[in-house]
């Protein structure tokens, strides 16, 4: 049996069990001068650590918003409901689509405003508001990472019915876009698109409080055909001739794939520069090439988009990889564990594997035809049970906003039933936990024990870690740094409180503890 076979059955027997591992928080130093009493992380429920995510695509409309051209408060309507589903389902990121055919769903100098938004490229919306400052701030009070999401090389699409505005790329510099079949791609091969997409990232890094930069899996175009159903070549013969003109000694495949493996390190090495702390992701298709490892089949990213995502992931080009397994855990052709068990057998410098996962594929009224919804359950459950990953991310959130008899009431009586801090990773940030949080407690309405809490001398908190007991009993709750005042309120009387500190880094401090028979007790925080 093979490694990647046995993890997949002990995490099945994980699911049969109705249960999964879940990651202690390693403790930080105890802060100076408090004088609440330190509470051990072992006396105290441990809170796992998992990046759930949830994609938010907004290409041809898919999740959002709903329509082009509906009005600013139909849109921002429309995106605090996915905002409040992420928090319902206690997930604790989003991935929003800024860039789907370069263009922006954010005020931008570089690219014109989406068709996606009004109906029309470069037409912005009125009243007039910034889609992405405005998910960055709903994300984020709601304790929700916001990471930003592009597509680096597609320039236009079939789905796009509007007309191209004077200020999209194929008009101001048509020398770096190519017709590729019915869209307009950019040339990787081409310094200026290299150059281009990255200044596009980077300005909305600067400009924007995003916690991550994300790309996905369209690098040089999926393959097309003509009415004869011939494959069409992609048309980079001037980019590839002026290679070779320069003494280029690369095959055209190898070319290739070194432009995007350029891209890619550049961007990374730019990301950092900028803001060391914002994280990059990658997801791309969930198969490098065929026989690796031995039961993949059939799509040859390698050879047919000429993207070699397991050199990204080895050379660690990348901060968190969401390769796409958007199979079934019986698929022989491309098994959900076993693929899983591949990509974390590539990881050599220990950067983050969430799992890209597709309810979109479940049965539903849009689907009868689809897959049974125990199937996106157990494979949560598999990628718990597995060493190489640390969470996973959904595709995408029009799935996981229909009716409570769907999929979304089974993931929060199931697998989502306890919140889930983002992991943590060690290679950026200071790796130092903030300072604890000054906490105190004080009567509230009846019933309830009102928390009062600040943060401590240190740091940027992004949200708190509140450990309740009532009884005998411990709730855990993870609340939003904008959240000072806490009502807690549980079945039998509230016995002691230990909260917490996390940073955007995800370093969560140590716990300051204080026992409900002294409510007036603690650090009092500043008025």
């Amino acid at each position: 049996m093979s490694q990647a076979v046995r993890h997949l059955f002990a995490a099945g027997v994980a699911v049969l069990a109705g249960c999964a591992p879940a990651a202690r928080p390693a403790p930080g130093p105890a802060p100076q001068g408090q004088t609440p009493a330190l509470a051990s992380q072992d006396e105290t429920p441990a809170l796992a650590r998992e990046f759930r995510g949830v994609w938010v695509a907004t290409v041809d409309n898919i999740d959002w918003p709903s329509a082009p051209g509906l009005p600013t408060e139909r849109q921002q309507a429309e995106l605090l409901a996915i905002m409040d589903r992420a928090v319902q389902l206690r997930l604790n990121a989003v991935i929003f689509q800024v860039r789907t055919q370069a263009d922006a769903l954010y005020a931008s100098a570089l690219e014109p405003w989406s068709e996606w938004l009004t109906g029309t490229m470069g037409q912005a919306p009125s009243p007039f508001y910034d889609p992405l400052q405005f998910a960055i701030e709903a994300a984020h009070e709601r304790g929700l990472e916001l990471h930003a999401w592009f597509n680096p090389y597609r320039a236009h699409s079939p789905a796009g019915r509007s007309p191209i505005s004077a200020n999209h790329i194929s008009v101001a510099r048509p020398e770096l876009v190519r017709r590729y079949g019915t869209h307009l791609w950019l040339d990787p091969g081409e310094p200026g698109v290299q150059q281009h997409s990255i200044d596009v990232m980077l300005d909305v890094l600067r400009r924007y409080d995003v916690d991550g930069i994300h790309i996905d899996d369209y690098f040089y175009p999926y393959r097309e055909v003509d009415s004869a159903r011939v494959e069409i070549p992609f048309p980079d013969d001037a980019s590839w001739q002026r290679y070779l003109a320069a003494g280029g000694q690369l095959s055209r495949s190898d070319w290739r794939r070194h432009n995007v493996d350029q891209f890619v390190a550049r961007l990374y090495a730019a990301i950092k520069e900028t803001k060391p702390g914002v994280k990059f992701g990658v997801s791309p298709i969930g198969i490098w090439r065929p026989g690796h490892p031995a039961e993949a089949c059939c799509f040859d990213a390698y050879e047919q988009i000429w993207a070699d995502a397991r050199k990204w992931l080895a050379e660690g080009s990348l901060d968190y990889f969401v390769p796409q397994l958007y199979r079934t855990m019986a698929d022989t052709l491309m098994n959900y564990g076993v693929m899983l068990g591949w990509w974390g057998e590539q990881n050599l410098r220990n950067r983050h594997i969430y799992v890209g996962m597709i309810p979109s594929s479940v049965r539903s009224e849009r689907r009868p035809g689809g897959w049974s919804r125990d199937e996106i359950i157990g494979q949560i459950y598999v990628a718990r049970g597995h060493p190489a990953a640390q969470g996973h991310v959904h595709f995408s959130a029009r799935a996981l906003m229909p009716s409570p008899d769907s999929l979304v009431a089974r993931l929060q009586r199931r697998v989502y039933r306890s919140p889930a801090l983002v992991p943590v990773s060690p290679w950026l940030g200071t790796g130092a936990p903030p300072a604890a949080p000054r906490i105190a407690l004080a009567p509230g309405n009846p019933g309830q024990v009102l928390l009062r809490v600040q943060p401590g001398d240190n740091g940027e908190v992004r949200s708190w870690v509140v450990r309740a007991r009532y009884g005998r009993r411990w709730q855990v709750d993870v609340v939003p740094a904008g959240r000072t005042e806490i009502a807690l309120l549980g079945a039998a009387p509230l016995t002691e409180v230990a909260v917490s500190a996390v940073d955007r880094y995800g370093y969560e401090s140590a716990q300051i503890r204080l026992p409900a028979a002294r409510p007036e007790g603690g650090d009092q925080p500043p008025r």
